[in-house]
């Protein structure tokens, strides 16, 4: 019985310090503090793919304009070199190959955009 005793108490020594020896792999990071709030104006391009493939585009609120895929790319261009603050949400739907997401993922990577991918509540 003693000599169960001791393996038991080797193992949770054991599991205790395997235990405390991994450290996580989370990175501590401390944000700065803003005093003073201010809303900015920021462009949003909203790109919009519908079940087919088809691609559309809205600027700010305003009704989408059918796009070609090809264009897409000049076209997003086009409104980065206007206003370098400008962002890409994106609206897919659900039955779309993911290909066509990855090609406006690429084509933000490429020019240095801002991407968001909108998602339904």
């Amino acid at each position: 019985m003693s000599s169960m005793t001791d393996l038991i108490f080797l193992l949770l020594i054991f599991f205790v310090m395997a235990s405390t020896m991994s450290a996580p792999n989370d990175i501590k990071i401390n944000l700065p503090q803003a005093r003073a709030k201010t809303n900015t104006r920021q462009v949003v391009a909203k790109v919009y793919i519908d079940n087919i493939g088809n691609y559309s585009v809205a600027l700010n609120g305003k009704k989408p304009v059918p796009i070609d895929q090809d264009a897409l790319e000049a076209y997003l261009a086009g409104i980065q070199a206007q206003d370098s603050t400008m962002y890409i949400a994106l609206h897919a739907d659900e039955d779309i190959a993911y290909k066509e997401v990855v090609h406006v993922l690429d084509i933000a990577n490429q020019n240095h955009m801002k991407l968001v991918i909108a998602t339904k509540k």
